[in-house]
Parts: structure tokens; C-alpha cells; sequence
């Protein structure tokens, strides 16, 4: 067959422009992009949100609804073009040839149909082979994407299966009939870190195995850097820089890849001697762009009468044909200087401790398959085992640790959510924990507040800006009249960088970071002392991350505020954080400062977790650790250690300790304490994981 001796790109765009059309006007969402993906060939496509990732992804599967239309140049799959394709010739391509990864596993699942059923169906309807055939090719498939039993597996609904292992079945389904190109789209947002890195593992190995060639969407540089051979950095639209990995990393000729690194918390960066630098201004709207150079009002090296002057073309970029930008100056920049903020603040001590936990357990009791004529039986979830430790005024504590080890929980027992099942919560020696928070006076309700993952749901959308955050006001009973609560509000938008004028817009007329930034004010209405902030910009595009995170850490030093700054990044809990807490099942493993955690001897579950986290830079090593298997529920945690199910380390501990006694807690050094088996020698003796290659 032709087909399989063709050896040119798989997938070639040239020039191609996709426009939406609504009854005012045309969109153009994508305009004069080019890109090859050659067989074997791993291509990475970064940007913002909006910037056309996923449009040139869809245009690529011809899925552009009905409103989106391909309005200039080709994409060409194999030499052939799909854009003059029929219904029929793109049927027998999609699912078969060009297979497409969601970002949401769910949405690409019936959920009332047993897993082995859907993925036999993509060969039986491709290929018309036999059921047996389809059964056999779909174990053998369940096999490779690493899930045990996969037998079970294909017995098994959707809803029965962790995130992970619905994603895993899902690539397991775009690989059943052995596809040239695969296109994933931010196929590991919705996953924790630990299990994002063998996903991505996974999708390497698989690409290698069946010689796919992949399209790989992803607003993470450091996912790119460890998944991808090239990659293409897109804004507003249009392509602005191509080449190899170490092209674009290391030797970056455009304004907009510059300053997507220099908003990113790669080793090195320091919130107080070298803080991250946002991108100023704002993304432009599809219908607003500016003319010349789309990047132009928000870069340091923008000439008027030049930049904004003509439509800038790509230039090929010495060196490497491949390598190419679009910039008018890029030969006239120094590149060298690309150094992080040298600002430097004054480094905010702690104070006194505001914040005592001692203790503290949660447990929940749910009955039994009370559904299923399961009785009256009930289970207890332990949310929280015996947490302690404390908190510093004008002090960052970050509590890691993937989904489901109890951070969320903790936070709502903090904020009188949920009462504490035992142990004791401290404010300033005031015991809270089992005080609900409509029991608590208004002083503790505004001392501690929150900042939530997501800035979309916390606001309401009926009401103006300014008034939902006088509202606050008027719950925490600051300003005697309208007029002083107005004022207080306006200072309140002013500390939180947003301008006056947005006490009178609507959450919708807002972006993502912006709204976020209301979450603040409103946080800070009450002069909060504790503030929990809750994945506050994992929601957030890496621009607008640093914005936000920048603005925590000047409001923290100016109020004097504790932050308890729950995460799974661990880049920015590096950079933000004085003291880092890791939980694991309920239980604290380890705690100590931001040092100490990042460097020898670690917990082991710390070392699996540093080693999964993806940075965006070339010189960095890392020691490769993939964790075996799923969290544990903690309705049936395991005997013993809570960590022993997927410890590497456990072999090491004599007898059978692991699995018959819960660890005590040990201390290292001055703050630092680990709770784990492993012998004072083991443990000293553990390797970096993180190192920095020698320049």
C-alpha cells in the first residue's frame, strides 16, 4: 500500500487561517500557520489560553463546528490535503489514522458503557475485524498503558475508575488502531503531578513503540521540554517562534518566548533577590488585535513606526533552517540578558506563631452501599490523621500532596466548614477547631479567609465588582457609613493592582487573573491574618501566575499576613514558600523549611514527588522516579505506613515494619521532620534529585 512507504511529513500546514463567524463580524482565531510534524516526531504547541492551540487542533480533525471555517492555506496529512477531503475519505481517517486525547478523560467516555465495549469498537468499525480479534488487541492495548488486571479493566464502567486510569484507557482507545498522528490536548491538566509524569512517560514510550508522531497542546514548558522533539510557541493567533527544543530554550529569538520564561519559577528564581517578571498588559481580544506585531504593546524591545508598521512574515533564524521567528529585531537584541527582576525587597521575618494544630484528626463516616442494599453499615474516611504543626505571622507554609491526601479537608476545618473530629486549632491560643463557622464572632470569621482554585465560581456574577467586595465589608462591620466602605473598596481594588474603574464592570467583563485578583481584595477586606489560598493560580495562565503570585507575597509583606498556600506545583511552591508540609493519606510525612524539603534525605513519598515535577530548563537533571500504582482510599488505607503500597524505598526497612506500624515522626535537624521507618544512615545518604548540569 502507498500509504505505508510514504516518508514525507505526516502532518504539514502551510499558512492556514481558521476564522469564526458570528452575526457581527468574523474572528480570526488562527492566522499564517505553518508547522511540520515529521514520522517518529513529537511537536509541541504552547501559548496562553486563546492564543489557537486547540483551533489549529480542530482544524487538523476538520471539527470546527459550525461556525469556524478554514479561510486560507492547507493542512495536508501524508501529502494529502484534508481541507478538499469528503464526509466519507475524513470518517475513514479520524479514530483510525488521526487520533485526538481530550483534556477532560470523561468527555471522551460513554459512561454507561463497559470499557472493553468502547475500546473494541474502534477497530471492529475501522478495520471490521472480528469481536474476538478486537478483544484480544484491546488486553494486550489496557496492558501497555500500564493498568493492572486488564481483565478487570474491561469489565469495568468508567465512573469505577480513578482520573488517571480513565486517561490512561483513553490514550489506550486512540491507540487501539495504531494511528499515524496523535494530537493531545492538555491531556494531563486535570491530573496530579505524580500521575501526570507516568502518563507522560507512558505517551513517550507508546510514541516510540508504535512510531507515532505527535501533536502535543500544553500551556507547561517543562511537560514540553521532557515529552517533545521541537515545539512551536504560539500568541494571539499566530505562530511567533519554531524550532528544536534546545533552539527555543536555549537560544530564543522572540520577545514573547523570553518573557514566558522569565514568568515561570525555574531553580534559581527567589520571591525576595530575583522575583519573577509578569508580562504587562493584557492578552488582545481576536477582533482588537493591534496592528504590525501582535505582541507589540506588551514588549520591551517594540519600535514605533517599525514594529507596528506591516504584517512582520517568519525569518529563518541562523543556524538552523528550522529554527524561525517572528520578530522584526531579533538580530538586533541582546539575548544574553535574560536575568530574572534583581529587585531587592526586604525580606519579611516571621513573627509570632498565629496558628497552632495539635493533633488534629477528621474523619468522616459515610454508610455502606446504603444504595446498593448494603445495610446500615458505615465506613469512616479518614480525611485527617494526626495533624501538627504550626504557623508564623508573615510566613508562607505550603501544604503539598497530590488528591485526596487531605489538604482541602484541612483548609475546611480551618474555616469552620467542618468541624475537627479531635486534636485542637489554635488562634492566637484561642481553640477553634470544633467551632462551625456560623458559631464563630466576626473577628475570627475575617481573621482567617480564602482564596479558592477557582475565580470563576467564587464570584457572583449578577452583581457589580465593587459591590460584592463592600458586601464583605459590611459582613465584617468595617465603615461606619455607604461612603466609607465605598472608599475602603476602591484602596482594596488599589492594593490588589486593579483599576478604580472596575467597581462598576461585571465578573464576565473580567479575565481569569483579573477575577482572581477581586478573590483577593475580598480575602483582605476584613485585615485577614490567616489566609488560605487554595491552588490559587493553578487555574491560570503562566503569564498572569506570576502577576498573581507576585501580588500574595507584596500584600503578605505589607499586612503581616500568614499564608497557608495549598499546592501541587512544586516550581511554585519552591520559589513563594518559607516552609513546606507534605501530606500523604491524611497523614503529615514530612515538614520543614523550603530547603530542607528540596534537598536530601527526603521522605521517600517527597523524592517521588520532586522527581515527577516538570521544569523548563535544559540544564536541569533529575533523578527518574515513577510511582507504581494509585493512592490508596482512605476509606481502606493500608496497615502500617500509609506510603508502604508504592514505596521504593521498602526493602530497605528489615522485617515487616511498613506493613504492621504507622512511622514515628523523626527529627533530621532543627525543624525538619520526617515520618518514615528508614534508618538515620539510609536516609542521610539519599541522593539529590533535582541537580543543575555543570554549564
Amino acid at each position: 500500500m502507498a500509504e505505508d512507504t510514504y516518508d514525507g511529513p505526516i502532518l504539514e500546514i502551510e499558512n492556514l487561517s481558521i476564522s469564526f463567524f458570528t452575526r457581527l463580524r468574523e474572528i480570526p482565531a488562527v492566522m499564517d500557520f505553518s508547522t511540520r510534524v515529521f514520522p517518529g516526531e513529537s511537536m509541541g504547541l504552547v501559548g496562553e489560553s486563546g492564543c489557537g492551540k486547540s483551533t489549529v487542533a480542530l482544524g487538523v480533525m476538520q471539527d470546527l463546528g459550525v461556525n469556524g471555517r478554514i479561510v486560507g492555506g492547507s493542512i495536508r496529512f501524508k501529502g494529502r490535503d484534508l481541507n478538499t477531503m469528503s464526509d466519507a475519505e475524513l470518517r475513514a481517517i479520524r479514530g483510525r489514522e488521526i487520533a485526538m486525547i481530550y483534556q477532560e478523560p470523561m468527555a471522551s467516555l460513554n459512561p454507561a458503557m463497559r470499557i472493553g465495549k468502547q475500546l473494541m469498537e474502534v477497530p471492529i468499525i475501522h478495520e471490521r475485524i472480528s469481536e474476538k480479534e478486537a478483544y484480544q488487541r484491546a488486553l494486550e492495548v489496557v496492558a501497555d498503558v500500564k493498568l493492572p488486571d486488564p481483565e478487570r479493566m474491561l469489565r469495568s464502567y468508567p465512573h469505577q475508575l480513578s482520573g488517571g486510569q480513565q486517561q490512561r484507557i483513553v490514550i489506550a482507545m486512540a491507540l487501539m488502531s495504531k494511528p499515524s498522528l496523535l494530537i493531545l490536548d492538555e491531556p494531563t491538566t486535570a491530573l496530579d503531578v505524580t500521575v501526570e509524569a507516568a502518563v507522560v512517560e507512558l505517551v513517550k514510550d507508546l510514541g516510540k513503540k508504535y512510531g507515532t508522531s505527535m501533536l502535543f497542546i500544553s500551556h507547561n514548558l517543562g511537560l514540553v521540554l521532557e515529552t517533545c522533539d521541537r515545539l512551536c510557541v504560539m500568541y494571539s493567533g499566530e505562530a511567533v517562534e519554531t524550532g528544536s527544543i534546545a533552539d527555543v530554550f536555549d537560544r530564543m529569538r522572540h520577545p514573547y518566548t523570553q518573557a514566558l520564561f522569565r514568568s515561570i519559577p525555574l531553580p534559581g528564581a527567589d520571591k525576595n533577590s530575583k522575583p519573577l517578571v509578569a508580562i504587562p498588559g493584557n492578552f488582545p481580544l481576536p477582533h482588537e488585535r493591534p496592528p504590525g506585531c501582535n505582541f507589540g504593546p506588551r514588549c520591551d524591545y517594540f519600535e514605533k513606526g517599525r514594529c507596528d508598521a506591516q504584517d512582520i512574515p517568519m525569518f529563518t533564524v541562523e543556524g538552523d533552517e528550522r529554527h524561525r521567528t517572528r520578530c522584526l529585531r531579533f538580530e538586533e537584541i541582546d539575548w544574553a540578558k535574560l536575568e530574572l527582576g534583581s529587585v531587592d525587597v526586604q525580606k519579611s521575618e516571621p513573627g509570632d506563631v498565629v496558628l497552632k494544630m495539635d493533633n488534629l484528626k477528621k474523619y468522616y463516616e459515610v454508610s455502606a452501599n446504603a444504595l446498593f442494599g448494603g445495610g446500615d453499615r458505615t465506613k469512616v474516611v479518614k480525611a485527617n490523621e494526626t495533624l501538627s504543626f504550626e504557623a508564623r505571622e508573615s510566613e508562607t507554609l505550603a501544604i503539598v500532596g497530590e488528591s485526596g491526601c487531605g489538604k482541602s479537608t484541612f483548609a475546611k476545618v480551618l474555616m469552620g466548614l467542618e468541624t475537627a473530629t479531635e486534636g485542637q486549632i489554635l488562634l492566637d491560643n484561642r481553640a477553634i477547631g470544633g467551632t462551625p463557622i456560623e458559631d464563630r464572632d466576626t473577628k475570627t470569621v475575617a481573621d482567617i479567609q480564602m482564596v479558592f482554585q477557582n475565580p470563576f465560581d467564587t464570584l457572583n456574577p449578577s452583581m457589580t465588582v465593587g459591590r460584592q467586595i463592600i458586601r464583605a465589608l459590611e459582613i465584617f462591620r468595617i465603615g461606619r457609613t455607604e461612603e466609607e466602605r465605598r472608599e475602603k473598596m476602591l484602596e482594596l481594588l488599589d492594593l490588589v493592582k486593579l483599576p478604580r474603574a472596575f467597581a462598576d464592570r461585571m465578573p464576565r467583563q473580567l479575565s481569569g487573573g483579573q477575577k482572581q485578583r477581586v478573590g483577593i481584595a475580598r480575602a483582605f477586606a476584613g485585615g485577614a491574618r490567616i489566609v488560605v489560598a487554595d491552588e490559587p493560580v493553578s487555574a491560570l495562565d503562566v503569564s498572569v501566575q506570576a502577576a498573581v503570585t507576585d501580588l500574595l507575597m507584596e500584600i503578605q509583606r505589607r499586612e503581616k499576613t500568614t499564608l497557608l498556600f495549598i499546592s501541587h506545583d512544586l516550581s511554585i511552591v519552591r520559589y513563594l514558600s518559607d516552609r513546606v508540609l507534605v501530606m500523604y493519606l491524611g497523614h503529615v510525612v514530612e515538614i520543614g523549611t523550603t530547603d530542607q524539603v528540596f534537598a536530601p534525605p527526603y521522605h521517600p513519598y517527597t523524592e517521588a514527588l520532586l522527581s515527577a515535577v516538570p521544569i523548563a530548563d535544559t540544564r536541569v537533571e533529575k533523578k527518574h522516579i515513577v510511582l507504581e500504582g494509585d493512592i490508596p482510599s482512605a476509606m481502606n488505607p493500608p496497615p502500617g505506613c500509609p506510603f508502604q503500597t508504592r514505596c521504593r524505598w521498602k526493602a530497605q526497612v528489615p522485617g515487616n515494619k511498613c506493613e504492621t506500624e504507622v512511622p514515628p515522626m523523626v527529627k533530621i535537624a532543627s525543624g525538619h521532620e520526617i515520618k518514615c521507618h528508614l534508618s538515620r544512615e539510609k536516609l542521610d545518604g539519599m541522593e539529590p534529585v533535582i541537580t543543575m548540569a555543570a554549564e
